[in-house]
């Protein structure tokens, strides 16, 4: 990643108020407020649509995705049985970039979107470069034979990535050492390591 959009990250995270990289981890360790000079001053009172509006900014930000993109699944997700918010995490979980990353294929979103771009990443044999591509139950996720020889996919092969991930969620069975991962289940909305209020989200796309 480089310098700049590493500053981004960093940027968004502390707006945001979570960290979206592990360099933003480290920053908010040293600086817990926000960004600009004003980031110490004490917060005044957000409106009810700022609120919802930073919750959504919070989910796009966690799958680095477009607005478009959180729109058409949020339509999916409001079409679903059961709630709305619930549903609309668990569609975006199993995207096929969300799965790489908590596989620990790779160490944050945008890098995990690469690596299906760049065609690194099969789906039950088959090369996809899709990172938006919905993986079912039961498929295989798999980093291709021929990149796993590449140096970030070695890395990530020794677990090293571990120390800056979430645990793997019970929804995904992972081989690290073969760099391959089943989802076995769709994901439950508790389980997704994702920080954000979905409640707000359906609030602020129903208004």
């Amino acid at each position: 990643m480089s310098s700049s959009r590493s500053r981004r990250q960093v940027r968004l995270s502390r707006a945001l108020g979570i960290p979206l990289t592990p360099k933003a981890v480290r920053y908010f360790e040293k600086r817990p407020y926000g960004p600009g000079e004003h980031g110490r001053a004490r917060r005044r009172t957000e409106s009810d649509y700022a609120v919802r509006l930073k919750e959504k900014q919070r989910l796009r930000a966690q799958y680095g995705i477009r607005e478009a993109q959180l729109q058409k699944v949020f339509e999916e997700a409001r079409r679903e049985k059961g709630l709305t918010g619930e549903s609309l995490v668990e569609l975006l979980e199993m995207r096929l970039d969300a799965l790489v990353l908590r596989a620990g294929f790779a160490r944050t979103i945008a890098q995990a979107r690469q690596s299906v771009v760049h065609r690194h990443i099969m789906v039950d044999g088959k090369v996809v470069d899709r990172p938006s591509f919905r993986v079912k139950p039961g498929q295989t996720i798999q980093v291709r034979p021929r990149s796993q020889v590449m140096v970030p996919f070695q890395v990530a092969a020794a677990g090293t990535h571990r120390d800056v991930l979430p645990p793997v969620p019970d929804y995904l069975s992972v081989e690290l050492e073969k760099l391959q991962a089943q989802l076995v289940r769709r994901p439950k909305r508790e389980e997704v390591p994702v920080t954000c209020d979905v409640q707000m989200v359906v609030e602020y796309y129903s208004r």
